[in-house]
């Protein structure tokens, strides 16, 4: 078996490399990412693409090997791009490595990493009683915590109690994907804690408040959703058994591990800090980083290992708290960043690369709400808001230094980035895989004996025939 797997590595580092050297042969040497993008051909981006449709089809067509061998696959895919990447381009190669690194990769992990951590030592103790307006309300809070301490964070933080007010009820996996719908996606629209994408773009130098221009989209999704859970609900709650419903008394709600919420406000003022104070550069393996990021970075890393400190052991396991989840998205996320490397490049190249087509395809805010909401309901809203934000700044501001281009973005470009936002973290939503807490939130459901609807259940039961719905009225609201 390890025989044929190592084949198929060579062979498919064969099919790669072998065209990519008539391209490199051909070409003068190249000193920047854009100019790497210009002479890429598409199916470079042919590793990123693997590594998504492995993430979407092998946990269900081979889910025990997925289970076992997810960092592997992520790894064979980074080194089937890098590799031959490094291998011609050289030092722009490593550089165009080291970058995303350096300045994506660690600090957006690093910050789900802290936001796990710390409402992982956040323990709601007590029930209330799984009502539909308990649970309405359980929602709206966690959609609105959401921008504040991210959806990862807020959804690990409130899963457990609204899975505990509700182990009651017959009726529940459709209030677990209505959380995945609010707490775990859109209620993170309005702040770079809230989703990743916009922690990307705000690494990228999208001022930290410039999201609230989608608060009346967010508020609008989110009211309807609202409105339409407390109505789903009241119907299922109708069908409960009457003396299931009678016999369930709420208990005292109290928290432990409270010192936690000041490790959170401690990540959120981080965050403000890295963005609003100038600290001056470093050189970092040859990719300048600021000096104001990476104390913003010492400070994430500082507040996890407080929480894990000072949080009682026994507080993290009657949460339920381990690792997996966040070793699952780190893993994933690397070989991600990694093989999105020649997408980036060639969006970056503007109409000189061999994605010209979708630039000048994709003019009008309500095609980049829906080019980007599409492939965030089936890749990762992350690298796709990254993708769709680099392929703005190539049509807009081609050759721009990347400060000046974002800053005339966020002012000249606003229903454009709002779209792009939108797309981003609405659309994740969409399917299982759209972002990171979702499947962490399935996950822990499945554990307490929740029967969730299968990767395709959910998709027609609840999210076509209500958030793209729902997406298709917003589109002639906000982004005509």
């Amino acid at each position: 078996m390890s025989r044929l797997r190592n084949s198929f590595s060579l062979l498919v580092l064969y099919v790669l490399i072998a065209p990519l050297d008539g391209f490199a042969a051909g070409y003068a040497p190249v000193s920047t990412s854009g100019e790497i993008g210009s002479i890429l051909p598409l199916w470079a981006a042919l590793p990123f693409a693997g590594i998504l449709l492995s993430i979407a089809l092998m946990p269900l067509v081979a889910p025990r090997f997925w289970h076992r061998h997810f960092p592997e696959v992520a790894a064979f895919w980074a080194l089937v791009f890098a590799v031959p990447f490094v291998y011609f381009f050289r030092e722009v190669a490593v550089h165009e490595i080291a970058h995303i690194i350096v300045i994506d990769y660690i600090p957006f992990i690093l910050l789900l990493w802290a936001l796990f951590t710390v409402a992982g030592g956040i323990y709601i103790k007590g029930t209330l009683r799984g009502t539909p307006a308990v649970n309405t309300i359980i929602l709206l809070i966690g959609t609105i915590l959401a921008s504040i301490i991210g959806t990862t964070g807020a959804s690990m933080l409130l899963i457990r109690p609204i899975l505990r007010s509700n182990a009651w009820r017959v009726h529940k996996a459709h209030t677990i994907v209505f959380f995945i719908f609010l707490v775990s996606n859109i209620g993170g629209a309005l702040t770079p804690l809230g989703d990743p994408p916009l922690f990307l773009g705000f690494l990228h130098g999208v001022p930290f408040f410039w999201t609230l221009h989608i608060l009346p989209e967010m508020a609008f999704a989110s009211g309807v959703l609202l409105v339409l859970y407390f109505v789903a609900d009241t119907y299922y709650f109708k069908k409960e058994i009457p003396a299931s419903v009678s016999e369930i008394e709420p208990t005292p709600l109290k928290i432990e591990g409270y010192r936690n919420f000041i490790f959170l406000a401690g990540i959120i003022a981080a965050v403000l800090f890295s963005g609003t104070v100038k600290l001056g550069e470093v050189d970092i393996f040859g990719v300048h980083q600021t000096i104001e990021n990476l104390i913003r970075d010492g400070l994430l890393i500082i507040m996890g290992l407080l929480s894990l400190s000072l949080t009682s052991s026994e507080t993290r396991k009657r949460n339920e708290f381990g690792w997996a989840p966040i070793l699952e998205v780190a893993y994933l996320f690397a070989g991600i960043f990694i093989t999105i490397i020649p997408v980036l490049a060639i969006l970056k190249a503007g109409e000189r690369g061999e994605l010209a087509w979708l630039i000048k395809s994709v003019n009008t805010p309500a095609h980049y709400f829906w080019a980007v909401g599409s492939l965030s309901s089936f890749l990762d809203n992350a690298p796709t808001y990254l993708t769709f934000f680099n392929s703005a700044l190539g049509k807009f501001y081609l050759g721009m230094p990347e400060a000046e281009a974002v800053a005339r973005l966020i002012v000249e470009k606003i229903p454009y980035l709002a779209a792009i936002s939108a797309g981003a973290v609405f659309m994740g939503a969409n399917t299982y895989i759209g972002n990171a807490p979702n499947f962490m939130v399935k996950s822990i459901a499945e554990e307490a004996g929740v029967k969730m609807p299968s990767f395709f259940g959910y998709m027609f039961k609840y999210s076509i025939p209500i958030l793209v719905v729902l997406f298709f009225i917003m589109t002639y609201v906000f982004f005509k």
